[in-house]
């Protein structure tokens, strides 16, 4: 369904309830925000502040209680599943923090696997992949496995597999939460190179110093923005 929109990304009186037993807990709570294309955006707030229930409903994962997420003016939870399939596909790549590699493949088939359910021949793929590995500073370890490498290896393999598919956004979960201050302050350099190229990024930290990065801050408290 096709919206309107002044933004990339809006969301409209977003909320989020789960029930746990008797109990309702309520993730997100009536936000209102945007997000322009190409910004580089943190969401900031303490543990259990909803900022990762936030990222999760933002990248189509996650369907809200209420409220819209819209972004390239569709409204992504008015999509059929199979849609949203499609156009997580298209627009979003993921960075976790526990990097959630398959540990039995090397880098490179980690960094190909999205491509897998794509129509892109398999020359192009590795071509592609190739790129990507390159560009996080791979090369020499592409044929390695993933406990084979470094934590902050590891997180540049997750970010090689987010773009290799070249999705306009970027969300990252605490992608410097496993890391060191110096290999942090690397990825998030690497990052900020992405949006430099022209990617949306998303990233979700309750680290001060590594929001500096970002254009923006949206502060989140008991699932509401602040």
């Amino acid at each position: 369904m096709l919206i309107d929109t002044n933004h990339f990304i809006e969301i409209r009186n977003l909320s989020k309830q789960y029930e746990t037993g008797s109990l309702a807990v309520q993730a997100i709570d009536h936000m209102d925000f945007h997000i322009d294309d190409q910004e580089f955006v943190t969401i900031m707030g303490q543990s259990g502040s909803g900022k990762s229930t936030l990222l999760s409903t933002l990248g189509a994962l996650n369907r809200p209680s209420s409220g819209q997420v819209l972004v390239d003016s569709l409204d992504v939870y008015a999509l059929s599943t199979e849609q949203r399939a499609d156009f997580r596909s298209e627009y979003i790549g993921f960075i976790f923090q526990s990097f959630q590699l398959i540990p039995y493949l090397t880098v490179f088939e980690n960094v190909k696997l999205p491509m897998s359910v794509t129509r892109i021949k398999n020359q192009e793929q590795d071509r592609m992949a190739t790129e990507v590995i390159k560009r996080v500073g791979l090369t020499e370890k592409a044929f390695r496995l993933p406990d084979q490498l470094s934590g902050g290896e590891q997180e540049r393999v997750a970010i090689a597999r987010a773009i290799v598919n070249k999705p306009p956004i970027i969300l990252a979960d605490e992608p410097t939460g496993n890391l060191d201050s110096s290999t942090a302050h690397d990825i998030m350099a690497l990052l900020q190179s992405l949006n430099a190229d022209g990617h949306t990024i998303i990233v979700v930290t309750h680290n001060q110093q590594m929001s500096a990065y970002a254009k923006r801050t949206i502060h989140v408290s008991d699932g509401r923005c602040v």
